[in-house]
Protein backbone atom coordinates (compact mmCIF):
# COMPACT_ATOMS: atom_id res chain seq x y z
CA UNK A 1 0.00 0.00 0.00
CA UNK A 2 1.47 3.56 -0.78
CA UNK A 3 0.02 6.73 1.11
CA UNK A 4 -1.45 9.09 -0.35
CA UNK A 5 -1.55 11.65 2.41
CA UNK A 6 1.04 14.13 3.13
CA UNK A 7 2.89 14.47 6.31
CA UNK A 8 2.73 10.41 6.60
CA UNK A 9 4.52 7.28 6.14
CA UNK A 10 5.14 3.64 7.32
CA UNK A 11 7.74 2.50 9.71
CA UNK A 12 9.15 -1.05 9.62
CA UNK A 13 10.73 -1.91 12.92
CA UNK A 14 13.52 -4.98 12.71
CA UNK A 15 12.52 -7.97 13.39
CA UNK A 16 14.76 -10.76 15.51
CA UNK A 17 13.85 -13.87 15.43
CA UNK A 18 15.52 -15.56 18.36
CA UNK A 19 13.81 -19.29 17.89
CA UNK A 20 11.97 -20.57 20.64
CA UNK A 21 12.96 -17.28 23.08
CA UNK A 22 10.54 -14.75 20.50
CA UNK A 23 10.83 -11.80 18.46
CA UNK A 24 12.54 -8.94 19.64
CA UNK A 25 11.79 -5.66 17.64
CA UNK A 26 13.83 -2.29 18.08
CA UNK A 27 12.57 1.28 17.69
CA UNK A 28 15.49 4.22 18.11
CA UNK A 29 14.71 7.66 18.22
CA UNK A 30 16.54 9.72 14.99
CA UNK A 31 16.89 6.33 13.36
CA UNK A 32 13.43 4.24 12.83
CA UNK A 33 11.71 6.64 14.72
CA UNK A 34 12.22 9.55 12.65
CA UNK A 35 12.38 12.50 15.50
CA UNK A 36 14.10 12.89 18.81
CA UNK A 37 11.02 10.78 21.30
CA UNK A 38 10.23 13.19 24.49
CA UNK A 39 6.89 11.17 25.29
CA UNK A 40 6.06 7.53 24.95
CA UNK A 41 2.57 6.60 25.45
CA UNK A 42 0.16 3.22 25.32
CA UNK A 43 -3.60 2.70 24.94
CA UNK A 44 -5.28 -0.57 25.60
CA UNK A 45 -8.67 -2.00 26.99
CA UNK A 46 -10.68 -1.08 23.78
CA UNK A 47 -13.61 -3.47 24.19
CA UNK A 48 -16.46 -0.83 23.05
CA UNK A 49 -16.56 -1.76 19.13
CA UNK A 50 -18.11 2.33 18.64
CA UNK A 51 -14.68 3.49 20.49
CA UNK A 52 -13.54 5.85 18.56
CA UNK A 53 -10.15 8.12 18.90
CA UNK A 54 -7.70 10.57 18.21
CA UNK A 55 -9.99 13.28 16.11
CA UNK A 56 -7.08 15.54 16.33
CA UNK A 57 -4.31 16.87 14.75
CA UNK A 58 -1.02 18.67 15.97
CA UNK A 59 0.36 21.77 14.91
CA UNK A 60 4.28 20.88 15.76
CA UNK A 61 4.09 17.27 16.96
CA UNK A 62 5.59 14.20 15.60
CA UNK A 63 4.26 10.89 16.65
CA UNK A 64 4.91 7.24 15.36
CA UNK A 65 2.25 4.77 16.23
CA UNK A 66 2.35 1.20 16.11
CA UNK A 67 -0.11 -1.55 17.31
CA UNK A 68 1.41 -3.65 19.13
CA UNK A 69 -1.48 -6.34 19.67
CA UNK A 70 -4.68 -6.51 17.68
CA UNK A 71 -5.64 -4.31 15.25
CA UNK A 72 -7.53 -1.42 14.29
CA UNK A 73 -7.76 1.45 11.17
CA UNK A 74 -6.71 5.37 11.20
CA UNK A 75 -8.39 7.22 9.02
CA UNK A 76 -5.65 10.01 7.92
CA UNK A 77 -6.51 13.32 6.46
CA UNK A 78 -4.20 15.68 5.20
CA UNK A 79 -6.73 18.49 4.08
CA UNK A 80 -6.61 17.44 0.50
CA UNK A 81 -6.41 13.72 0.51
CA UNK A 82 -7.88 11.34 2.78
CA UNK A 83 -6.84 7.45 3.18
CA UNK A 84 -7.63 4.77 5.81
CA UNK A 85 -5.15 2.67 6.95
CA UNK A 86 -5.16 -0.97 8.90
CA UNK A 87 -2.57 -1.62 11.08
CA UNK A 88 -2.22 -5.18 12.66
CA UNK A 89 1.38 -6.13 12.75
CA UNK A 90 3.50 -5.21 15.88
CA UNK A 91 6.89 -4.13 14.06
CA UNK A 92 4.88 -1.89 11.39
CA UNK A 93 3.73 1.56 12.34
CA UNK A 94 3.09 4.99 10.95
CA UNK A 95 4.32 8.31 10.65
CA UNK A 96 2.52 10.88 11.96
CA UNK A 97 3.42 14.31 11.15
CA UNK A 98 2.10 18.07 11.47
CA UNK A 99 -1.24 19.13 10.17
CA UNK A 100 -2.50 15.40 9.64
CA UNK A 101 -6.01 15.09 10.94
CA UNK A 102 -6.24 11.49 12.44
CA UNK A 103 -9.50 9.19 13.86
CA UNK A 104 -8.88 5.80 14.65
CA UNK A 105 -11.16 3.20 14.90
CA UNK A 106 -12.60 -0.57 14.31
CA UNK A 107 -10.31 -1.63 17.56
CA UNK A 108 -9.83 -5.83 18.09
CA UNK A 109 -10.75 -6.72 21.33
CA UNK A 110 -7.11 -7.13 22.61
CA UNK A 111 -6.36 -4.05 20.58
CA UNK A 112 -2.72 -2.17 22.25
CA UNK A 113 -1.47 1.02 20.55
CA UNK A 114 1.87 2.29 21.19
CA UNK A 115 2.37 5.78 20.06
CA UNK A 116 6.24 7.71 20.71
CA UNK A 117 5.39 11.85 20.43
CA UNK A 118 8.31 14.29 19.65
CA UNK A 119 7.64 16.94 22.46
CA UNK A 120 5.67 16.59 26.09
CA UNK A 121 1.96 17.20 26.35
CA UNK A 122 0.61 20.49 25.89
CA UNK A 123 -3.02 20.83 25.14
CA UNK A 124 -2.76 24.02 22.97
CA UNK A 125 -0.66 22.30 20.75
CA UNK A 126 -3.89 20.19 19.66
CA UNK A 127 -6.52 20.79 16.82
CA UNK A 128 -9.34 19.16 17.95
CA UNK A 129 -11.33 21.21 15.54
CA UNK A 130 -11.84 19.93 11.99
CA UNK A 131 -12.81 23.43 10.60
CA UNK A 132 -10.04 24.88 12.58
CA UNK A 133 -7.43 22.34 10.86
CA UNK A 134 -8.47 23.11 7.62
CA UNK A 135 -8.32 26.74 7.99
CA UNK A 136 -4.92 26.25 9.59
CA UNK A 137 -3.89 23.97 6.49
CA UNK A 138 -5.38 26.46 3.74
CA UNK A 139 -2.86 29.01 4.95
CA UNK A 140 0.33 26.63 5.13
Amino acid sequence: MTLKVKNSAFINLPKIKDGRDGILCVAEQNNQIPFEIKRVFFIYDLHDNSAIRGKHAHRTVEQAIFCIRGDFEIQLDDGQNKQSVKLEKPNEGLYLGRYLWNVMTKFSDDCILLVFASDFYDENEYIRDYQVFIDEVDKL
